[in-house]
């Protein structure tokens, strides 16, 4: 079951409602065009980007990716300078043009609350796992790096 509860399953859900809702339930409503077809792509390859960086960060620290797992190491480098959650970032960025793709508008909603769901189930218990783990480092951290962006 724990295999269940990782943020690209998690993923996989809301990208399956949104298609869902955009073959289903579109009421007309329809951003598709050029503009949109180029943004949903720039973001899918963006968010993918991000995560690939990110994960190759974890190697290269020979740390963990998995979120219920506890890091050996506090990763600081590489797109982790920038963001505490690239991984998350990236998968909401798919999600946004993943959303876009289906021009499924409805579901734009899905969203915030896919953010919400990673924040609440994945990103709060990781900082507090890394802030007993690491504490100051983590305490230095978590001032100069953003959670997102």
């Amino acid at each position: 079951m724990r295999w269940i509860d990782i943020p690209p399953v998690w993923l996989v859900g809301f990208a399956v409602l949104a298609w869902i809702q955009a073959q289903v339930l579109s009421l007309g409503l329809s951003l598709d065009g050029a503009v949109t077809d180029l943004l949903s792509g720039i973001l899918i390859g963006g968010g993918i980007v991000l995560a690939v960086m990110a994960m190759v960060e974890f190697r290269r620290h020979k740390t963990t990716v998995i979120p219920h797992e506890t890091p050996s190491v506090m990763v600081q480098t590489g797109i982790y300078k920038r963001s505490r959650n690239p991984i998350y970032l990236g998968d909401v960025l798919i999600l946004a043009g993943l959303i876009l793709r289906f021009d499924a508008v409805l579901s734009l909603v899905l969203i915030p609350i896919f953010v919400w769901v990673l924040e609440r189930r994945f990103i709060i218990p990781e900082e507090n796992r890394l802030r007993r783990t690491f504490r100051a480092d983590f305490a230095r951290y978590e001032r100069k790096t953003r959670r997102w962006i």
